[in-house]
């Protein structure tokens, strides 16, 4: 392996441990208050670089659907962020909201488009 492959990957480790720890604060209702007044640019930035470091520790890995081709970590990401969002409506602490749907699809978007620059040629 590579050894720029390998940062990728240890930040994709050390940003999924970041990511996690934030979601269980949130469920706990043990998140800062001042993180919660910028709750949808949180959502942006946290899923935006999620998904930028995904596709690039993935190498621009792709998944086919009979004629179509889509990209692998975006694709199973906004899966895990519908299915995180609806499981919010189940908690007391925590509430389904369309906009932070919306800020988390746009982040990915960016993230995705930013790794897309960012892509090798040969790839």
């Amino acid at each position: 392996m590579k050894s720029n492959q390998l940062r990728w990957k240890v930040l994709v480790v050390i940003y999924l441990i970041v990511f996690t720890l934030i979601i269980v604060l949130a469920y706990n209702h043990a998140l800062p208050e001042y993180l919660t007044k910028i709750d949808k640019a949180g959502h942006v930035f946290l899923y935006g670089l999620a998904t930028f470091l995904g596709q690039m520790a993935g190498k621009w890995r792709i998944v086919k659907l009979r004629s179509l081709s889509l990209p692998l970590f975006p694709s199973v990401f906004i899966i895990f962020t519908v299915v995180e969002e609806l499981c919010q409506s189940l908690s007391p602490n925590r509430t389904f909201d369309l906009g932070d749907l919306v800020a988390s699809f746009t982040g990915i978007f960016i993230g995705y488009v930013l790794a897309e620059m960012n892509k090798p040629r040969a790839v």
